[in-house]
């Protein structure tokens, strides 16, 4: 995807922790429907991110990589996960869900994110992300 499509990032307020620092939004029906279909691991490292809006749920067919997904409601609380989504899999729609991040694999893990938390989202500019 296009740099100037991936400015945003995903920001877990509950835990303090970045779950994307790129991100991309996928707000067509193409590219909601296209999502990382023939992508590979090494062109979505960690940082990265999809969010898919809207969607109650997303299918892993012709990935060839496992994700995590993180399912938000309205108020882009976390309202379910699934951790190392396998290719060619398709995950449970959740009616709870408004919206859908696509993450790397790991990054629940690495950020201990859980239902219930709250996830900041902003497109269009990227965080301060301090070294210290």
């Amino acid at each position: 995807m296009p740099a100037a499509q991936c400015a945003g990032y995903a920001f877990n307020r509950t835990r303090r922790a970045y779950l994307a620092t790129q991100l991309c939004i996928a707000a067509t029906h193409w590219s909601r429907f296209r999502g990382l279909m023939g992508r590979d691991a090494e062109s979505f490292p960690a940082g990265q991110g999809l969010w898919i809006v809207p969607s109650r749920g997303v299918h892993t067919f012709a990935m060839r990589f496992p994700i995590d997904v993180v399912y938000l409601d309205r108020d882009k609380v976390v309202v379910h996960l699934e951790e190392n989504l396998r290719p060619w899999s398709l995950a449970p729609l959740r009616m709870r869900a408004a919206s859908v991040l696509e993450l790397p694999r790991q990054t629940l893990h690495a950020t201990g994110t859980a239902v219930g938390d709250e996830i900041e989202i902003a497109l269009g500019k990227r965080p301060e992300v301090s070294h210290a």
